[in-house]
């Protein structure tokens, strides 16, 4: 589903990847974890094509992203990849059915299509109560569920996750980190999780460990 090959990305005079080559399986949970500063989200960004690389190639479902112009590019990441971060960034005046929809709405999809993908997002991940909340009537877990709802409205060929329960307490982050399972099992759906959090890159499929730039180990 994702090939990186020799990842290159410096910012100013300070190199941030140094070479950094990676492969992941459709329907694999990856976790990639390291100390701050190491270069995990940077190539979180570059998988996720929210940046480009200096040198090397991002192949996503068989797409090699450095062929894309920015308006390619922009369409290719709003059809083929879905984003969950560590705040939520909802839009606060809209409800949260409204918010799901957003990235169907670029799509071109009718109000009709995402309205129906959205409910049954919503009804998969314990939302129907809350349909016509706003992000300041939902509790913290319910608003990151709505986040997820929302990356995968598209039906995303990876989500991405940026630390997803960073701002979680231990119960809604316990809960988040079954929903991503859940959504493995039952969609097949690929998963790339940058995060600190040591139970969920335990449980992960396979754990990329990243110092200095680099990719130094590939546990199971």
């Amino acid at each position: 589903m994702i090939k990186a090959e020799n990842i290159v990305k410096s910012y100013g005079n300070l190199k941030v990847l140094k070479g950094v080559s990676a492969s992941i399986r459709q329907g694999e949970i990856v976790s990639v974890t390291g100390a701050s500063g190491a270069g995990k989200s940077t190539l979180l960004h570059i998988l996720s094509t929210l940046d480009r690389a200096d040198s090397g190639e991002v192949i996503v479902d068989g797409i090699n992203t450095k062929n894309l112009n920015d308006k390619k590019l922009a369409e290719f990441r709003n059809q083929k990849i879905g984003f969950v971060f560590q705040f939520h960034h909802l839009l606060p005046e809209f409800n949260a059915l409204e918010n799901i929809c957003i990235p169907a709405f670029i799509a071109g999809k009718s109000k009709k299509e995402a309205e129906k993908r959205a409910l049954e997002l919503m009804e998969f991940l314990n939302l129907e109560s809350r349909v016509t909340h706003k992000p300041s009537e939902l509790s913290g877990g319910e608003q990151q569920r709505v986040a997820v709802a929302r990356a995968l409205i598209n039906q995303p060929a990876v989500l991405m996750a940026d630390e997803p329960s960073g701002n979680l307490d231990s119960e809604n982050s316990a809960q988040l980190h079954r929903l991503f399972f859940e959504l493995r099992d039952k969609f097949n759906q690929t998963i790339v999780i940058v995060t600190h959090n040591e139970e969920l890159a335990g449980m992960s499929d396979r754990r990329l460990f990243m110092r200095d730039g680099l990719i130094f180990d590939h546990k199971v």
